[in-house]
């Protein structure tokens, strides 16, 4: 059983590559596997591995100037989550390409999975999911508000141009683990937004600490790693990945016929031209032989 841990935490770092060389080593000799990404305002990841592994990465980042505090959120997987370990250094752990965003200074009030019904029921209360349009399409919150972003640097402009039709409400946004509403929430109190509130460990948390009967939360929730989605008590979903858009399916979406593995699917089919296709079909050709070679 492989255990998975997603975490971010913002804090002040002078010289991010400075610690990338040592959680490269720790997390090859502990056999962890995932992402990590390093920036000055901190770090943000989800790794995957033995539960000693996890925890020594764990520690290890904990251990970092500012990183005391750092929180992470827990789930299983009876197969690898992740096929490598990459730590990256990036200008934002997060990007909305906001330069005078900085979480650190000040978010929404947060809100206990336990409260959050109670919250969004409210009628004075409007609710936004923060995540792209990919992500909303398999789940989301009953009521919520979809954006329709393809990325999360897309969010500023959306609400520039929706910003009226919030006057006068509270609003309460969401995304999957926390990381996005800590910008998000700090963006709408620079823009004069008075009561913003935000899920505290995003859908992962509610899903693991709301039982399913009590749920306002419907359909399944993306993850980015090989699970593809999980449902309530983070079980893992029935959703799997085109390799040619990385947008989650269904299985039933594979006997449609504009799908085929590693090329294309219903959703993107015609957004890639003939060369793009060939070059897909060629990386799926090659991922094939390498499998069929380590068997």
């Amino acid at each position: 059983m492989f255990t998975i841990a997603a975490l971010y935490h913002f804090t002040r770092i002078g010289d991010p590559a400075a610690l990338k060389p040592a959680l490269v080593a720790l997390c090859a000799a502990e056999e962890v596997k995932g992402t990590l990404l390093l920036a000055n305002e901190g770090v943000n990841g989800t790794i995957a591995g033995p539960r000693k592994g996890i925890d020594a990465v764990i520690a290890h980042l904990r251990s970092l100037p500012g990183c005391a505090d750092l929180e992470w959120k827990e789930s299983t997987s009876a197969q690898p989550p992740f096929g490598k370990m990459k730590v990256r250094l990036k200008r934002e752990i997060v990007t909305m390409g906001q330069p005078d965003v900085d979480p650190r200074a000040r978010v929404g009030h947060y809100v206990k999975p336990q409260d959050w019904n109670a919250l969004i029921s409210a009628p004075d209360v409007a609710v936004i999911d923060t995540r792209n349009a990919y992500e909303v399409a398999i789940g989301s919150f009953d009521g919520a508000i979809d954006p329709k972003t393809e990325s999360f640097g897309d969010f500023p402009a959306w609400w520039e141009e929706n910003k009226a039709q919030f006057e006068g409400k509270r609003v309460a946004m969401f995304c999957t683990g926390g990381i996005r509403c800590e910008k998000s929430t700090n963006y709408l109190l620079s823009q004069g937004v008075e009561d913003v509130y935000h899920l505290k460990g995003g859908i992962l948390k509610y899903l693991e600490e709301v039982p399913e009967p009590d749920s306002k939360w419907h359909g399944a929730c993306f993850v980015f790693d090989n699970r593809v989605s999980v449902e309530h008590g983070l079980r893992e979903g029935p959703h799997l990945l085109c390799h040619g858009c990385r947008r989650p399916l269904l299985p039933s979406d594979t006997n449609r016929a504009e799908y085929e593995a590693g090329v294309s699917c219903h959703l993107c089919i015609d957004e890639t031209s003939a060369e793009d296709k060939a070059r897909f079909r060629e990386r799926q050709r090659q991922m094939t032989l390498a499998r069929l070679r380590q068997a």
